[in-house]
């Protein structure tokens, strides 16, 4: 039976083996299940001192304050919890969809199916860029080379050939076989999966699958010199209250208490939770524009990106091809004339169709595929025997097919391709060529993408090693139209506005790259071609590569020395790409970008973001993304830096002035509700900037706090606890109960920590913004912080649990105003600060 022709599993009997044998798939490392995330918080700082505070009340005598304390732990621990086995969830969703895929036949229909998915029996069809997804037999094979260095460790690809019919399993060869993870290099190939899992060879050596890459090294690095700043303050400040309690008033476990609530006030443990929590969410808000963050290291880089490197074909264009013109010899056919092919043109059409694969992949084989399906009696590659096929190679732009047909016993030989590369095989002079390019050049200045085609018979005997061997006969050209994407003008402009440099590069001729380039909005510029490129120092080709926007006519292994040229000259280069060459180039660029849909496995392994429908306009929306993350991410770090300054003032201040101690333990583990949720939640779910993509790439080496960022989150704190301390110093002066005046600091401190959420919404001065800007979880949570603070300083239970006193309307009054004014002079601040510094 051929292969071709092969039902492979029934859905159903694919379903019932996945059930009873398991997902294809081996141990995920870095996934962390709810057990392994509790523990982790248990070891966190912060729950340590909630548990030393509420030791410390129970000695102390107050079990009530204890057993309170205990529950706000238990609370902060399940916020915790849910926020991070959220992240983990979307971080699992990400994994499987980074797992390699696999083309499988099942009732007779090829899918795409997740590797996963995968099972005994399953027929496998690989092609030159997949990586194998299980261990398989060989039945079909067509030049297929495997690299297998993942296994064996030789570097030198191995030739594989079908298994001869009926041979039995255990004599098959080892160059019958396919290995799970290894890489098809060059051919196609059908094979029955034998083994998966932990049954391939690569489970039986321990191999894991790997997942995705979750480090984020430049800014975990800037974050953990944060928490060391932080820790080593407030572990000072803590020592020395403690010190000084126990000196001046003669009571150490009261000092000891007082040095936990300093700490906790001082200790920056949202850091690491907001970090994970805007990685994990930001790599699945960038999925819901189709595009899969595979290492959200790229997200920081996303928004200092100053070149973006895409190809043409698929990307800026639908990589939906149509047959647009056929030129012969004696005559040309125009698909938009409607008019019927005559025996010139379906000879050119027929000798394309027989250069194609039997089964098309390829957009411009599928363009041939159904104009001749519209000529019935254009069918001889249906009946015909394929003997050999030859690839593209970098040195030859054509495919070849060497056939037999029925009923003839002489062997003949179709070739498509470039047409510098069909006119090698034609053996044609310069000057036959000439008139040939310049039929292509006028059919490339309307944006057509041309294929020459030719002919051969092939001497009897062996099969020659290369079609260079025989000799070609010219028909024609073919020319391809694929229109441009509709949202690619629109997102080059939002590029340019961005600061954004936007580089075609393509195989394409020259002219066919002007003209798509022109209609996607590119600069004018001149083009260079891969010839060209070779001749160019390294030092010529970074002075050229400033002003070129457009390369033709460019082999992969060219993008690479691109990419190197552009880092060279200082640039943070995005690169796309879809083939194994391609690879290199992707994972020497900053951010390497592969095509989801029609790219191959390994280029999607090397590179840091997947465009899962290989739109340009993917690109440009995950840059905008990642902008607005990495603005969040300092909006959330500026409020923590800002409200952690009055709460740690509350915390000294009254020994200074020799009151009572204002916040405990138990206070500032309920202001830690209202904070860990406002840093990690409401700000990640922020709206962008008007001018997110207005304004120019940031330095990717500048800190996350620039200095002028680090002294507005010091005024914003200092204003609000200067605000505070005046209202201490007021009740204190009016001799206020202790209770009464602790309920009303404390009610302002509520107040002025949501007023600092409203300011930090925005980095532009705007009160009517920072009311009318949409978040739902905003008001969600500024809801729930005015129900609780008010059941907590007018329910007579809560108050005895917090120590209030009665909290009267016109306190509460003064407490509004108060905040109107805090919320006033910030917003006068922000507006004189950020002009004066020019960091808007």
């Amino acid at each position: 039976m051929n292969p071709d022709d092969r039902q492979g599993l029934s859905h159903e009997q694919a379903a019932q083996r996945l059930q009873s044998e398991g997902p294809n798939q081996l141990p995920k490392a870095n996934s962390r299940n709810l057990l392994r995330i509790f523990l982790d918080v248990l070891r966190e700082p912060m729950f340590a001192l909630l548990l030393g505070g509420g030791l410390i009340y129970w000695l102390l005598g107050d079990t009530t304050e204890a057993l309170l304390l205990l529950v706000f732990a238990s609370i902060s621990v399940s916020i915790t919890l849910v926020q991070e086995s959220r992240s983990e969830r979307v971080l699992e969703s990400l994994r499987d969809l980074a797992s390699p895929r696999a083309l499988v036949i099942r009732s007779g229909e090829r899918l795409t199916i997740a590797g996963t998915q995968v099972v005994r029996g399953d027929l496998l069809v690989v092609n030159e860029g997949d990586r194998v997804a299980a261990d398989a037999r060989l039945l079909s094979a067509q030049e297929l080379l495997v690299d297998e260095s993942l296994l064996t460790g030789e570097s030198v690809a191995v030739g594989k050939i079908a298994q001869a019919p009926n041979t039995a399993v255990e004599a098959i060869a080892d160059n019958q076989r396919l290995y799970a993870g290894t890489l098809v290099v060059r051919g196609t190939g059908i094979a029955e999966v034998t083994a998966i899992g932990f049954n391939t060879e690569m489970g039986h050596i321990g191999t894991a699958l790997r997942s995705i890459d979750t480090e984020q090294a430049h800014l975990q690095q800037q974050l953990r010199w944060l928490v060391r700043d932080f820790a080593l303050i407030g572990a000072l400040a803590a020592l020395v209250v403690v010190v000084l309690y126990g000196l001046l008033r003669d009571s150490w476990l009261e000092a000891i208490l007082s040095g936990i609530a300093i700490g906790m006030s001082l200790l920056p443990e949202e850091f690491p939770l907001v970090m994970a929590v805007f990685m994990a969410m930001g790599a699945w808000r960038i999925s819901q524009a189709r595009v899969l963050t595979r290492r959200a290291a790229s997200i920081e880089t996303l928004g200092a990106t100053t070149v973006l490197c895409t190809d043409k074909t698929g990307t800026l264009t639908q990589n939906r091809m149509t047959l647009m013109a056929l030129v012969g010899a004696s005559h040309n056919w125009y698909a938009a004339a409607q008019q019927p092919l005559d025996d010139s043109g379906k000879t050119l059409l027929d000798a394309a169709l027989l250069a194609c694969p039997l089964v098309p992949s390829d957009p411009m084989d599928v363009a041939v595929h159904r104009l001749a399906q519209s000529h019935a009696e254009l069918t001889r590659l249906q009946g015909a025997t394929l003997l050999r096929a030859y690839g593209l190679r970098p040195d030859l732009f054509a495919t070849t097919n060497i056939l037999q047909h029925p009923g003839d016993t002489n062997l003949h030989a179709y070739s498509k391709g470039a047409l510098e590369a069909i006119a090698q095989l034609c053996h044609l002079s310069p000057e036959q060529l000439v008139p040939l390019t310049a039929q292509a050049n006028e059919l490339a200045c309307e944006g057509m993408r041309v294929l020459a085609v030719a002919q051969a018979a092939v001497p009897a005997g062996e099969l020659p090693e290369s079609p260079r061997e025989l000799q070609f006969r010219y028909l024609g050209l073919l020319a391809f139209a694929d229109p441009l994407r509709e949202s690619v003008p629109a997102a080059v402009a939002e590029c340019q506005s961005a600061g954004i440099r936007v580089i075609m590069i393509t195989g394409d001729y020259a002219t066919t790259a002007s003209a798509i380039a022109l209609q996607a909005g590119l600069p004018p510029s001149e083009v260079l071609v891969g010839d060209q490129l070779e001749q160019l120092s390294d030092a010529e080709l970074a002075e050229r590569v400033n002003s070129v926007s457009i390369f033709a006519r460019i082999r992969p292994q060219q993008k690479l020395r691109l990419v190197q040229s552009l880092k060279a000259n200082g640039e943070i280069v995005a690169m796309t790409g879809d083939g194994v060459n391609d690879a290199p180039a992707i994972k020497a660029a900053h951010i390497g970008i592969a095509m989801g849909g029609r790219g191959t496995d390994v280029a999607r392994e090397a590179s840091s973001i997947v465009l899962l429908d290989d739109d340009f306009g993917s690109i440009v929306t995950t840059i905008r993304l990642g902008r607005r993350i990495y603005d969040n991410l300092r909006k959330a770090i500026e409020f923590i830096v800002a409200v952690h300054i009055p709460i740690a003032g509350l915390a000294i201040l009254p020994l200074l002035m020799g009151l009572p101690m204002m916040l405990t333990p138990i206070h500032i583990a309920f202001l830690e509700m209202v904070i860990d949720p406002a840093c990690s939640v409401v700000f990640e779910a922020e709206q962008e900037e008007e001018d997110v993509m207005n304004r120019p790439p940031r330095d990717p080496q500048t800190p996350l706090l620039v200095g002028e960022r680090i002294g507005w989150a010091i005024i914003q704190g200092t204003v609000t606890l200067g605000l505070l301390a005046a209202l201490l110093f007021g009740g204190a002066s009016l001799n206020m109960p202790e209770d009464d005046l602790r309920a009303l600091v404390f009610g302002a401190l509520v107040l002025f920590n949501m007023g600092l959420i409203l300011i930090n919404r925005s980095f532009r001065a705007s009160l009517i913004s920072a009311f009318t800007r949409p978040n739902r979880s905003l008001w969600i949570l500024l809801s729930a912080v005015s129900l609780t603070l008010a059941i907590a300083v007018g329910w007579p239970p809560a108050q005895q649990l917090f120590s209030f006193g009665s909290f009267h309307w016109n306190e509460f009054l003064v407490c509004i105003a108060l905040g109107v004014v805090s919320l006033l002079v910030l917003e006068g601040v922000k507006l004189v600060w950020f002009r004066k510094k020019k960091v808007l």
